[in-house]
């Protein structure tokens, strides 16, 4: 097979017969095909004689019913024979990928390129074929690559970054995907355009992402075939065109060609610096698409502190002006680009989102491949590195002061009289209820869109602190399907991106005053020798005034015991001279 490039002695032998019954072209010699196309068989001979043979010891009749039972018996073995082959086509999967001349292959089964398929000999097949993921050779470095223990630190308590095994940039593209991820469940996923908006419902909503009522939010969890759910831009049918968040025309035409990978981020009220992303590879500068959403105040600043013109881009980042911010939050505006990239979107595979806050250092294709493809997931989350359960969350937001305390107990206890409990081993394999999610990494196929839709949908419902709703919404989906949500390790997400000081803050530390340093000073050096006595001249000789002493000089002082001071009544004054 031509370009497959499989090792017999790291896998083994290769079926010859696809998914869709259609023999593989396999490596053989041709030597005998040519014989038997330039000599007939014996066996050959004998069939043409057998014919008129059955003819003359048995009627005419007779020949014909014989003749139509073969043929059933032959159109029933094919019949069953391809019922068979479409049982084991229940999940498809696509053509092995490759990466430097080693394979990595998909389960077991392999489709043939399509130099080597004809056509014409397909069958008609409805269902797609859908991407299931793939594994290592074995003597891959990566294959058994372990975390080593953290380094023993003292003085470091605090959270860190680990290593992580990165495939080359290289390697990594050429896994990307063919073909998208199965969708369980959900095929077809639509969204609510309301106009005029219904404001009647129990609580929460807004005039951006609508007012779903609790029947509505209950019904949105019952997963079906074909849904239409709240998610944004509910005031029109095109995110960003008089929706709030709205987005200029010649935005949104750029934003719809982008087809592959987007990386997304967001500044608003001024709250984060734009960072230039790091170890980016021409590759990825070429066809990955780096957004970066603010405000108006925001592009104010980048105008005049990193030079943005009119071509919109600070670095690699296309900058993109938000008009007609559908909160007064800054930070609930930037949940609309973080969780519903998807809707502005629409043509991209998979999308990597980092909050303003964050510096990334690897190539998007890296990480996509290391959380993503490797793990055949469609959703992947670091876990908080500290906490895993909601409630103490909760608690840690009040008294941090992130939200307003009477607004965290409503949400908690709402969730709480749904069925939240304490995060227990009882959850496992689930690690944490709790996610770090200032980095999102997902694959845009209608189950990951629906469940950020409907995260997005409690966030705009209660409070804009998503780490609280993520396990209410990630559990009501995987309780109707099998989908899940990858959570890796905390110290993973700061292999691929540092964390940096928020612009109030770096203003704070600069204006802040050094700290006192010791007097370290040396020893003052010894005092010059005196000057030697001028020669006066006589123009340089003072004047006599009353009591014979010139002015200018002082009496002579006595040494020894017999010094004494003289009254304050007694003393002289001297004039100046001029």
């Amino acid at each position: 097979m031509t370009g497959l490039g499989v090792r017999s002695s790291s896998y083994g032998s290769l079926d010859k017969t696809s998914l869709y019954a259609v023999v593989l072209p396999i490596h053989t010699t041709t030597t005998t095909t040519t014989t038997t196309r330039t000599k007939p068989s014996k066996m050959h001979k004998e069939r043409d004689g057998l014919l008129p043979w059955i003819c003359k010891f048995a009627g005419r009749k007779k020949v014909g019913m014989l003749l139509l039972f073969l043929i059933s018996a032959v159109v029933f073995l094919r019949v069953l024979y391809a019922g068979k082959g479409e049982d084991g086509q229940e999940v498809q999967v696509p053509p092995s990928l490759h990466f430097n001349g080693t394979s990595v292959v998909n389960h077991s089964v392999l489709l043939p390129t399509n130099e080597e398929l004809n056509i014409n000999n397909i069958p008609n097949i409805s269902s797609p074929i859908h991407f299931l993921g793939y594994t290592l050779p074995q003597g891959h470095p990566c294959h058994t690559f372990t975390l080593p223990p953290p380094p023993a630190d003292r003085k470091k308590t605090g959270p860190r970054p680990c290593p992580v095994c990165y495939l080359p940039v290289e390697e990594a593209t050429a896994l990307m995907p063919n073909a998208p991820s199965f969708s369980p469940l959900l095929k077809n996923l639509t969204y609510i355009h309301e106009e005029p908006l219904n404001r009647e419902m129990e609580f929460g909503g807004s005039d951006f992402g609508g007012y779903p009522t609790l029947k509505h939010r209950n019904d949105s969890f019952d997963i079906k075939e074909t849904m239409s759910v709240h998610c944004g831009f509910v005031k029109g049918p095109q995110p960003g065109r008089n929706t709030g968040f709205d987005i200029d025309e010649a935005d949104l035409l750029e934003m719809k060609q982008c087809r592959g990978v987007v990386v997304a981020s967001a500044v608003f009220d001024a709250f984060d610096d734009v960072k230039a992303p790091k170890n980016i590879s021409k590759y990825s500068e070429e066809t990955v698409c780096f957004y970066m959403f603010v405000d108006e105040g925001t592009e104010t600043i980048l105008k005049r502190e990193r030079g943005l013109k009119g071509n919109k881009k600070v670095g690699i980042w296309r900058v993109v002006v938000v008009h007609n911010l559908p909160y007064l939050d800054g930070r609930r505006n930037g949940k609309v680009p973080k969780l519903l990239v998807h809707r502005m979107f629409p043509n991209a595979r998979y999308s990597l989102w980092i909050d303003g806050k964050l510096e990334l250092v690897v190539d998007p294709y890296q990480i996509l491949e290391r959380f993503l493809w490797r793990k055949n997931a469609t959703f992947a989350i670091s876990r908080h590195y500290r906490r895993f359960d909601v409630f103490v969350e909760a608690e840690a937001n009040k008294a941090a002061g992130k939200y307003d305390n009477a607004s965290i107990d409503f949400q908690v206890e709402f969730y709480k009289n749904e069925g939240l409990t304490p995060y227990s081993v009882a959850k496992l394999p689930i690690t944490s209820d709790v996610p770090e999610g200032c980095v999102i990494l997902r694959e845009h196929v209608p189950i990951s869109n629906l469940f950020t839709c409907l995260w997005f949908n409690e966030v705009d419902r209660f409070t804009s602190r998503d780490q609280i709703s993520f396990s209410t919404v990630r559990d009501k989906i995987a309780a109707k399907t099998n989908w899940t949500v990858s959570m890796f390790l905390d110290c993973e997400r700061r292999n691929f991106v540092v964390q940096r000081y928020h612009r109030a803050e770096q203003e704070r530390i600069a204006r802040r005053k050094p700290p006192m340093l010791p007097n370290l000073s040396p020893p003052p050096p010894p005092p010059p020798p005196l000057p030697a006595k001028p020669v006066l001249i006589s123009n340089d000789l003072p004047r006599k005034v009353s009591g014979g002493r010139a002015a200018g000089t002082r009496p002579p002082r006595r040494r020894g015991r017999g010094r004494r001071s003289s009254p304050k009544g007694n003393r002289k004054a001297y004039l100046p001279i001029r």
